[in-house]
């Protein structure tokens, strides 16, 4: 990876380890299309690689307001559907990974911005958690179903629940890579490198998170997703 690159990826996941530490979500749309055009065989190990801490830290931060019966629900639907995430990575070609996040990213921004407002229930649970399990594990991209699940619910909830969903989907996911030989220790060390720049990202988020108008970034989020995705679907 040459300096560039790296210090690209340690600006975009900081910005993202801020934006999601605010918001509670955010840090897969904003990296992984980024990551995609700079190098795809990034995809999904780095991605979930990174999240780990970063979903730890928010998790604990705000473990007062975790909706447990809403997690416990989205956690069990998520494990059964990790390995049909790592079945679809298997029969996407390498030169198409690129395509299929920013068409996934893309697709799950427009579905964001249009979902009308409702009350979750366990078949919305369900749901979330059955498509995270899938487009998690084979892109890194898992956030936007769980965000609409929550959107609508105080901020504190959407992150901290979001978080630890996330936090045992991850660990699940990067699991089933390594160990049916579809993970790189590379991207692993990758993620290490770029602690740093979490830590910071998180950081800031810590100073912000109860003021941030989370309606305004959870917006500047999606628009992001969508023109960083158009981008990664045109590039060649």
């Amino acid at each position: 990876m040459s300096l560039q690159t790296l210090v690209i990826l340690a600006v975009t996941v900081g910005i993202a380890a801020f934006v999601q530490g605010g918001s509670g979500l955010g840090f897969a749309l904003v990296v992984a299309p980024v990551a995609g055009i700079l190098d795809p065989s990034l995809l999904p190990v780095f991605v979930l690689a990174s999240m780990i801490p970063l979903n730890l830290y928010v998790a604990w931060r705000e473990r007062g307001s975790l909706d447990l019966r809403g997690a416990r629900w989205i956690t069990v639907a998520r494990l059964v559907a990790t390995p049909g995430g790592l079945v679809l990575l298997r029969l996407i070609p390498d030169r198409d990974i690129g395509l299929f996040v920013g068409g996934a990213t893309v697709l799950a921004a427009l579905v964001s911005l249009a979902a009308p407002a409702f009350a979750p229930g366990r078949l919305a649970y369900v749901g979330a958690g059955l498509v995270t399990g899938l487009t998690e594990t084979a892109t890194g991209v898992g956030g936007p179903p769980l965000a609409l699940v929550y959107q609508h619910r105080p901020p504190a909830e959407l992150r901290s629940t979001v978080a630890a969903c996330f936090l045992v989907g991850e660990v699940a996911s990067l699991a089933l890579l390594f160990g049916t030989g579809q993970g790189r220790a590379a991207d692993l060390g990758w993620a290490v490198a770029l602690l740093p720049a979490i830590a910071a990202g998180a950081w800031l988020s810590r100073v912000v998170h109860q003021r941030i108008d989370a309606r305004r970034m959870r917006l500047f989020v999606l628009v992001f997703a969508l023109v960083s995705g158009t981008v990664l679907i045109a590039s060649p």
